[in-house]
Protein backbone atom coordinates (compact mmCIF):
# COMPACT_ATOMS: atom_id res chain seq x y z
CA UNK A 1 0.00 0.00 0.00
CA UNK A 2 2.85 2.38 0.79
CA UNK A 3 4.42 1.60 -2.59
CA UNK A 4 1.15 2.44 -4.39
CA UNK A 5 0.87 5.67 -2.44
CA UNK A 6 4.44 6.61 -3.37
CA UNK A 7 3.67 5.92 -7.06
CA UNK A 8 0.53 8.05 -6.85
CA UNK A 9 2.37 10.96 -5.26
CA UNK A 10 5.21 10.70 -7.77
CA UNK A 11 2.81 11.18 -10.68
CA UNK A 12 2.83 14.68 -12.12
CA UNK A 13 -0.92 15.16 -11.73
CA UNK A 14 -0.87 14.86 -7.92
CA UNK A 15 2.01 17.30 -7.61
CA UNK A 16 0.39 19.73 -10.06
CA UNK A 17 -2.83 19.57 -8.08
CA UNK A 18 -1.02 20.24 -4.81
CA UNK A 19 0.79 23.23 -6.29
CA UNK A 20 -2.50 24.54 -7.72
CA UNK A 21 -4.24 24.28 -4.35
CA UNK A 22 -1.41 26.10 -2.55
CA UNK A 23 -1.35 28.87 -5.14
CA UNK A 24 -5.16 29.10 -5.00
CA UNK A 25 -5.13 29.54 -1.23
CA UNK A 26 -2.46 32.23 -1.48
CA UNK A 27 -4.40 33.97 -4.26
CA UNK A 28 -7.56 33.84 -2.14
CA UNK A 29 -5.74 35.58 0.71
CA UNK A 30 -4.53 38.29 -1.68
CA UNK A 31 -8.04 38.84 -3.06
CA UNK A 32 -9.50 38.95 0.47
CA UNK A 33 -6.99 41.62 1.43
CA UNK A 34 -7.62 43.51 -1.81
CA UNK A 35 -11.36 43.61 -1.19
CA UNK A 36 -11.31 44.27 2.57
CA UNK A 37 -8.31 46.62 2.75
CA UNK A 38 -8.17 48.38 -0.63
CA UNK A 39 -11.54 48.35 -2.40
CA UNK A 40 -14.15 48.47 0.36
CA UNK A 41 -12.83 51.47 2.37
CA UNK A 42 -13.12 53.91 -0.57
CA UNK A 43 -16.49 52.44 -1.59
CA UNK A 44 -17.69 52.78 2.00
CA UNK A 45 -16.41 56.36 2.10
CA UNK A 46 -18.30 57.20 -1.09
CA UNK A 47 -21.47 55.70 0.39
CA UNK A 48 -21.43 57.92 3.45
CA UNK A 49 -18.63 56.49 5.60
CA UNK A 50 -20.12 52.97 5.63
CA UNK A 51 -18.13 49.98 6.87
CA UNK A 52 -19.53 46.99 4.97
CA UNK A 53 -18.22 44.56 7.59
CA UNK A 54 -20.61 46.20 10.08
CA UNK A 55 -23.73 46.10 7.93
CA UNK A 56 -26.09 43.69 9.65
CA UNK A 57 -29.67 43.27 10.74
CA UNK A 58 -30.56 42.02 14.21
CA UNK A 59 -32.95 39.08 13.99
CA UNK A 60 -33.07 38.40 17.72
CA UNK A 61 -31.77 40.51 20.59
CA UNK A 62 -28.95 39.11 22.70
CA UNK A 63 -28.47 39.03 26.47
CA UNK A 64 -28.04 42.80 26.51
CA UNK A 65 -30.49 44.89 24.53
CA UNK A 66 -29.37 46.81 21.43
CA UNK A 67 -28.81 48.93 19.51
CA UNK A 68 -25.46 47.40 18.64
CA UNK A 69 -22.95 49.69 16.97
CA UNK A 70 -20.79 46.92 15.49
CA UNK A 71 -21.22 43.33 14.40
CA UNK A 72 -18.71 42.22 17.03
CA UNK A 73 -20.73 43.93 19.76
CA UNK A 74 -23.92 42.22 18.58
CA UNK A 75 -22.24 38.82 18.46
CA UNK A 76 -20.67 39.33 21.89
CA UNK A 77 -24.12 40.08 23.28
CA UNK A 78 -25.38 36.83 21.76
CA UNK A 79 -27.67 38.49 19.23
CA UNK A 80 -28.70 36.59 16.11
CA UNK A 81 -27.70 38.72 13.12
CA UNK A 82 -28.08 38.69 9.34
CA UNK A 83 -24.63 39.80 8.10
CA UNK A 84 -25.41 41.22 4.67
CA UNK A 85 -22.32 43.44 4.63
CA UNK A 86 -20.03 40.42 4.85
CA UNK A 87 -22.11 38.83 2.08
CA UNK A 88 -21.51 41.87 -0.14
CA UNK A 89 -17.76 41.55 0.53
CA UNK A 90 -17.92 37.85 -0.42
CA UNK A 91 -19.74 38.68 -3.68
CA UNK A 92 -17.09 41.25 -4.60
CA UNK A 93 -14.32 38.71 -3.84
CA UNK A 94 -16.07 36.13 -6.01
CA UNK A 95 -16.40 38.57 -8.91
CA UNK A 96 -12.70 39.48 -8.73
CA UNK A 97 -11.64 35.82 -8.64
CA UNK A 98 -14.02 34.99 -11.51
CA UNK A 99 -12.60 37.88 -13.57
CA UNK A 100 -9.02 36.74 -12.98
CA UNK A 101 -9.86 33.13 -13.86
CA UNK A 102 -11.66 34.32 -16.99
CA UNK A 103 -8.60 36.35 -18.04
CA UNK A 104 -6.26 33.39 -17.43
CA UNK A 105 -8.48 31.01 -19.43
CA UNK A 106 -8.80 33.58 -22.20
CA UNK A 107 -4.99 33.91 -22.35
CA UNK A 108 -4.48 30.15 -22.42
CA UNK A 109 -7.06 29.78 -25.19
CA UNK A 110 -5.34 32.51 -27.19
CA UNK A 111 -1.98 30.76 -26.84
CA UNK A 112 -3.53 27.45 -27.96
CA UNK A 113 -5.19 29.16 -30.92
CA UNK A 114 -1.91 30.83 -31.91
CA UNK A 115 -0.12 27.47 -31.75
CA UNK A 116 -2.77 25.84 -33.95
CA UNK A 117 -2.59 28.67 -36.49
CA UNK A 118 1.21 28.61 -36.56
CA UNK A 119 1.42 24.90 -37.33
CA UNK A 120 1.21 24.31 -41.11
CA UNK A 121 -1.16 21.70 -42.48
CA UNK A 122 0.76 18.46 -42.91
CA UNK A 123 0.14 15.12 -44.63
CA UNK A 124 2.06 11.88 -44.94
CA UNK A 125 3.82 10.91 -48.15
CA UNK A 126 1.97 7.84 -49.52
CA UNK A 127 5.28 6.31 -50.68
CA UNK A 128 7.68 6.74 -47.73
CA UNK A 129 5.42 7.94 -44.88
CA UNK A 130 7.41 11.14 -44.23
CA UNK A 131 5.38 14.06 -42.89
CA UNK A 132 5.29 16.80 -45.53
CA UNK A 133 3.40 20.02 -46.19
CA UNK A 134 -0.16 19.62 -47.47
CA UNK A 135 0.66 21.83 -50.47
CA UNK A 136 3.77 19.82 -51.51
CA UNK A 137 3.77 18.34 -55.02
CA UNK A 138 6.97 16.30 -54.51
CA UNK A 139 8.22 14.52 -51.38
CA UNK A 140 11.54 16.00 -50.18
CA UNK A 141 12.58 12.65 -48.67
CA UNK A 142 11.93 10.14 -51.48
CA UNK A 143 11.39 12.65 -54.33
CA UNK A 144 8.20 10.90 -55.38
CA UNK A 145 5.77 13.04 -57.34
CA UNK A 146 2.56 13.50 -55.45
CA UNK A 147 -0.84 13.78 -57.09
CA UNK A 148 -2.87 16.89 -56.45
Amino acid sequence: MLKEFREFIAKGNAIDLAVGVVIGVAFGAIVTSLVNDVLMPPIGLLLGDTDFANLFAVLKEGASAGPYTTLVAAQDAGAVTLNYGLFINAIIMFLIIALVIFLVVKGVNRMKRDDEEAAPDMKDCPFCGTSILESATRCPACTSELSA
